[in-house]
């Protein structure tokens, strides 16, 4: 299973032969991933660019040029060496206000850049940089559907309130103790939260919400999802949990990940019936009887199952048992048939 920081991430892959130009989009997309540049004084900047991607590069200064490409939607400065003084000549090109996507994970920034000329902004990603505070994005347009402050040094949730389009919020790998200010988020289907401290659930009300990853915090109870009726994928491995709670309303749950904490049951899932993988392994679940009963309403659904770690996988027939139970099933613990 995926790891919860970059889980959400796209990645547009390296090109490390020649410079890329797009035929389908008749050249107005130039990828010049992973050519280890570190200026673009030798580059050709076509004015007609509607996607410039300089991922993997050495780079540290904005080349002007980037400033007069009036039809520029997408711009990625992914991993290169841009600090914030670097980056700043950015937030004054209106030329390039009509900018969608703006990538700048993976660089030495150590606050937000003022995004105020971007009012049509639809994905921000600061991740894998030093800021330590969400101030600035205040700033940041309303249109946003994707924000990503991954692994960074971010302390509090603030200055999101205004972001009522957002879709997706990816926080994980900051310090955040506490959920807070997601009030407004009315329509946010992803929340990322993976590696933080947090040690209880917030929710704030949302109800459209379909992934939540709270993977590696210092979590002891499950509940405080019940109104998050919507909900498709559920992570909270490396947590404190002792007890399966709250999750009887979760009617579209298809993953659940429990695994390393401190169950000794499983129990409180029997109304759920279209969940697909369940991860209990790493546990201190003692026994595979009553198993039929606690996840009777998934007895169809269920293809994945991981139990490994617990005392109950060293049972005499453990594989067969869980056959037996759910005839659908493709894999336990790390053996996959058909």
């Amino acid at each position: 299973m995926a790891d919860s920081v970059g889980e959400s991430d796209n990645d547009n892959g390296n090109r490390d032969d020649e410079t890329a130009v797009d035929g389908n989009s008749l050249g107005r997309c130039l990828d010049l991933t992973s050519f280890q540049l570190h200026d673009l004084s030798e580059v050709d900047i076509p004015e007609g660019l509607v996607e410039l991607d300089l991922t993997a590069n050495r780079l540290s200064k904005l080349d002007h040029r980037i400033g007069l490409l009036a039809q520029l939607k997408k711009l990625s400065l992914r991993q290169n060496l841009f600090d914030d003084e670097g980056i700043e000549p950015l937030c004054g090109w209106s030329t390039i206000s009509g900018l969608q996507e703006l990538v700048l994970r993976d660089n030495k920034l150590s606050k937000i850049p003022d995004a105020t000329i971007f009012k049509d902004l639809l994905v921000f990603d600061v991740s894998f940089n030093e800021i330590s505070s969400l101030n600035g994005l205040s700033k940041v347009s309303n249109t946003l559907k994707e924000l990503y402050v991954s692994k960074n040094e971010v302390r509090k949730m603030e200055e999101l309130e205004h972001l009522q389009a957002l879709q997706i919020l990816e926080l994980g790998s900051n310090r955040f103790r506490v959920m807070e200010n997601l009030e407004n988020l009315k329509i946010l289907e992803e929340l990322w939260l993976g590696r933080n401290r947090i040690r209880a659930v917030n929710l704030c009300g949302l109800k459209c919400i379909r992934k939540i990853s709270l993977q590696s915090n210092r979590l002891t109870s499950m509940l405080g999802f019940q109104e998050c009726v919507g909900l498709e994928e559920l992570y909270l491995s490396h947590n404190g949990i002792a007890k399966m709670e709250g999750l009887s309303t979760l009617e579209n749950l298809r993953v659940l990940d429990v695994s390393s904490n401190k169950l000794t049951a499983i129990n409180g899932i029997e109304k759920l019936t279209r969940l697909e993988d369940l991860w209990l392994n790493d546990n201190q679940i003692t026994s595979l009887e009553g198993i039929d009963v606690a996840v009777a309403g998934s007895k169809e659904t269920l293809t994945t199952i991981y139990l490994e770690h617990n005392p109950c996988a060293s049972s005499p027939n453990y594989s067969t048992t869980l056959k037996q139970i759910f005839p659908k099933l493709q894999q336990i613990d790390s053996d996959i048939f058909m």
